[in-house]
């Protein structure tokens, strides 16, 4: 079988990732969970979040913690999407932790841990806006913070936490958060203790310790992107990321035609394979190429970026993606590998695909 398309990941830089945002987190007092879902939980992926200093190992995916425990890294695995009702049995066997917004699930966590014997840490999702998972209504969190803590047995309350910029794109600004320790200061009075956890976001959260103003009694992170990745803070807040690698992860593909041929689609113009009514520039005739790798495997065409100077990705389907290389710095033909960056929506589809080829290499710039 072809070794194409093949995602490389640079695991030494992969490493320097996790130890840089490890110790700025931890100067601020801050530990993180690794979230390795956006890997699609590959084995080697957690093993460089263990040997880097995080605190647990996460994932919204089950099967990616059962990973992670057969590798048995010692430390706390998190299931960082809310539990379904169905799989509470597994979420209680594989999980040390869980993220939690509704008082059914937590119920039937704790029937599921009393019948393994054990005793599952949860952390209690707010709603500050995103409009994502967690509890809007304040009472309610507290009354099931309350329950948690006296009435289900087999239930340890962790902490609280949130989520931001993932749904409703709003912002962990220090005012978002001091809502977050607000509530947690309710949770403390209802139960007469202080949590051990509250848990501040993800990627988003971490403009936070760059900027220096985290609220204090944010203690902790869940951090996924900016260490796979390092890319969406730099493009779009602006944020000096020069002592991280973006280039952990390099998308391969295999060039398989290269013709000249109109800019514009020739004939009516409807709908695309995706149901979508795109717009097109008409540039006149130029020379444009494929690369066997799709939308399938890469999610949109706009989530890589060639490394080859002049070319420009077009568009593509789910199994092509098309390239203008009128003005490629060198001559490309059927058969050429050309590598892309790729971003982090790019990784979670290329690691998450059966067709595509993960090798693993180690070099220091």
């Amino acid at each position: 079988m072809t070794e194409f398309p093949q995602v490389m990941i640079n695991l030494d830089y992969l490493e320097q990732n996790v130890r840089t945002v490890m110790g700025r987190c931890a100067d601020a007092g801050v530990s993180v969970a690794g979230v390795v879902k956006g890997a699609t939980g590959i084995a080697e992926c957690i093993e460089v979040f263990a040997k880097g200093g995080a605190t647990q190992i996460a994932s919204s995916r089950l099967e990616q913690l059962e990973t992670a425990k057969k590798l048995d890294t010692g430390l706390p695995l998190m299931l960082i999407r809310i539990p379904m009702m169905s799989e509470a049995a597994d979420a209680v066997r594989l999980a040390d932790i869980s993220l939690n917004s509704e008082i059914t699930v937590l119920r039937e966590l704790d029937r599921q841990a009393g019948i393994a014997g054990k005793r599952h840490g949860v952390i209690l999702m707010a709603d500050l806006g995103d409009l994502r998972e967690g509890f809007w209504d304040r009472t309610e969190l507290i009354d099931a913070a309350v329950e948690v803590e006296t009435g289900l047995q087999n239930l340890e309350l962790k902490g609280v936490g949130t989520n931001l910029g993932c749904y409703g794109a709003i912002q962990p600004t220090t005012e978002k958060l001091d809502e977050l320790v607000s509530i947690a200061e309710q949770v403390e009075k209802a139960i007469g203790r202080n949590l051990e956890i509250i848990s501040g976001g993800a990627t988003s959260s971490y403009m936070r310790i760059l900027d220096g103003n985290l609220p204090e009694k944010i203690n902790h992170l869940r951090i996924g992107e900016q260490i796979l990745n390092a890319y969406d803070l730099e493009k779009y807040y602006g944020y000096d990321l020069s002592d991280m690698h973006s280039d952990v992860f390099t998308l391969r593909a295999e060039v398989v035609e290269v013709k000249t041929k109109p800019t514009h689609p020739v004939g009516e113009v409807g709908v695309d394979a995706f149901g979508r009514r795109l717009t097109y520039e008409d540039r006149g005739i130029r020379r444009r190429a494929i690369v066997a790798v799709g939308k399938a495997d890469i999610g949109d065409s706009d989530n890589i970026f060639p490394a080859d100077g002049g070319i420009e990705v077009l568009g593509g389907s789910s199994d092509h993606t098309i390239l203008d290389v009128e003005d490629a710095e060198r001559e490309i033909k059927p058969g050429d590998i050309l590598d892309f960056a790729v971003n982090y929506g790019a990784v979670l589809y290329l690691t998450g695909s059966a067709n595509v080829k993960i090798r693993f290499h180690k070099s220091v710039k």
